[in-house]
């Protein structure tokens, strides 16, 4: 039996990086955790070797059972039965084992019943869970909706909800509406005050992942005769309070273990979360920074599937006298898969790091007033997680479904078939791009760091990195790209033509990830010559893609535009 921890020494690398001595450092506040619970570390040679346990525990799952009911759940899938969701027979046995082991609430403090881990941690476990099966990792993943309640909530309310989580019971956050998809501020679900202080909720959601599950967030409208964001709070419901039903459950193309649920609210009571007015302005803003975080660990453990069914299936697979891992035209596909997941795992851990940081500063304030410098670092490390978190999920999520595409593309004729797992990937990967914001969303979020300099200024930081004489020819190569970059979005900032900069965004954002990815894993190969290969790779890949970008530019005229629309 396969443990997807043990199995893939990129994971244990990246836990590895010298900035998590920081982090551990900050979370466990000095490891005064360890005078009230036994479980606590007590330095951070303990804390770390807690994480690496914890996540053998999850390989070990993951490799095992969850891995094996994959193809079973993707068959049978979850089903409505008066109104609730019946889950599919291998997906109850999946979180029965996740709870008996303890992995639910990961991220919460001991003192409500969590393991206190840091987002880089949980965010490895989500990267683990989701190559095992992608539907499911939606299910145990929405744990971090506590997040948001431990962030926004008061006392009472953690107190009451936050170890139910710890202990195994599930969250959705129910933000999605027929009328409102990616423009969230039409939600319409009306929230009306009672007299007791309970709120009653009343409407339709739609497309909510894990809709019947135990504990939701719900974006709702509670300011009666408006119609903007500024009109929306966030409130908490508790399935056991009744009044939600699950109307169908969409029958998806993949992730078919995951339910998405249109659910119809009556008179639903639920209880406001935070301040009323914030619910999309604050607090679904912070919700969709994890969810977008989420989804990249989501496409990475994809990612990760889809190389490893191509390299067995072209390593078995004989044609003309020998296997096709022979063929130029396989490996050469093979080695860019490698690299696209190296790559994107790279920036999804510097990402989880620099959210990390910025939130555990978050919760110190609450706690006590921050020094100037730690007001500085947090200030520092919320704009480095803002910039990086659309550019993870979007380059990543594309990379992954290029990845499934080039794992059916090895399999051939077979790869079409149901009999082998790289279908079910497939279909499984095509949402990654989609939810939590398309590709194209994560674009309108990354081009201010564009424009603004936030990118440019991490490459800098980047490129004054020392590194190996044998990788100084992948550093020049960076730096030159990095020219390219800057002479490009000089030319469209200068035009000071936003149709104009709104249509070149997309290829001055996958400039900067292909540079920032590029230099990601030249540090990789730096600590690790076992990254080497991926960073050559990726190199040559990305000087393809910087310069067909930079040419692009270069040649297109501001009032071109007017070719392209409808």
């Amino acid at each position: 039996m396969a443990n997807f921890y043990n199995d893939n020494p990129g994971l244990k690398h990246h836990l590895q990086h010298p900035l998590m001595q920081k982090i551990v450092e900050l979370k466990e506040r000095n490891f005064a955790d360890a005078e009230k619970f036994d479980y606590a570390p007590l330095n951070f040679e303990d804390a770390m070797d807690s994480y690496d346990k914890v996540l053998e525990i999850v390989g070990e799952i993951c490799g095992g059972k969850i891995a094996e009911n994959a193809e079973d759940v993707d068959h049978q899938g979850p089903r409505v039965e008066n109104g609730r969701v019946i889950y599919a027979d291998g997906t109850k046995e999946n979180l029965e084992l996740c709870r008996k082991a303890g992995l639910m609430g990961m991220a919460m403090p001991r003192r409500l019943g969590g393991l206190n881990f840091p987002i880089t941690p949980y965010i490895m476990a989500a990267d683990i869970v989701s190559r095992a099966d992608t539907g499911f990792e939606n299910l145990w993943g929405l744990q971090d909706c506590a997040e948001t309640i431990y962030e926004f909530a008061d006392e009472d309310q953690k107190q009451r909800f936050i170890p139910r989580v710890c202990q195994g019971e599930t969250m959705s956050m129910d933000l999605t509406e027929p009328d409102a998809g990616s423009d969230l501020q039409s939600v319409m679900l009306k929230a009306t005050e009672q007299p007791d202080g309970t709120w009653r909720l009343n409407g339709v959601k739609r497309f909510i992942t894990n809709g019947d599950s135990d504990i939701h967030l719900v974006l709702a409208r509670s300011e009666e005769g408006t119609k903007d964001g500024r009109g929306l709070s966030m409130f908490i419901y508790d399935k056991r309070d009744g009044g939600v039903t699950v109307r169908r459950i969409e029958n998806k193309m993949g992730i078919k273990g995951s339910p998405t649920c249109e659910l119809v609210y009556k008179n639903a009571k639920a209880e406001l979360c935070g301040s009323r007015r914030l619910g999309l302005i604050k607090y679904v803003m912070a919700l969709m920074n994890g969810a977008r975080l989420g989804i990249a660990a989501q496409s990475v453990g994809v990612s990760e599937r889809a190389y490893r069914e191509a390299l067995a299936y072209a390593k078995d697979r004989k044609q003309f006298g020998k296997a096709i891992i022979e063929f130029p035209a396989v490996y050469e596909m093979l080695a860019v898969m490698k690299a696209k997941l190296d790559a994107s795992r790279a920036l999804l851990y510097e990402t989880s790091r620099f959210v990390d940081i910025y939130k555990i500063y978050e919760d110190i304030a609450k706690e006590r007033t921050l020094t100037p410098y730690e007001r500085k670092e947090m200030k520092q490390y919320t704009k480095l997680a803002d910039a990086c978190t659309p550019l993870v999920k979007g380059m990543g999520s594309e990379y992954c479904n290029q990845n499934a595409y080039d794992c059916i593309q090895i399999h051939g004729g077979s790869g079409f078939m149901k009999d082998y797992a790289c279908e079910r990937v497939y279909r499984d990967a095509r949402i990654t791009s989609i939810y939590e914001g398309t590709t194209q969303l994560q674009v309108v979020a990354a081009i201010r760091h564009v424009t603004t300099g936030t990118y440019l200024n991490m490459i800098r930081e980047y490129e004054a990195q020392p590194v190996a004489e044998n990788l100084k020819p992948l550093h020049d190569a960076l730096v030159d790209m990095t020219a390219k970059y800057e002479k490009a979005v000089a030319t469209v900032v200068e035009a000071k033509d936003q149709t104009y900069t709104d249509f070149m965004a997309r290829r001055m954002v996958e400039m900067a990830g292909n540079i920032i990815m590029g230099y990601l894993l030249l540090q990789d190969a730096n600590r690790n010559a076992e990254f080497t290969k991926s960073a050559e790779v990726y190199n040559k890949m990305a000087q393809a893609e910087v310069a067909k970008h930079a040419d692009f530019i270069a040649n297109f005229a501001p009032a071109q535009v007017d070719m392209y629309k409808a």
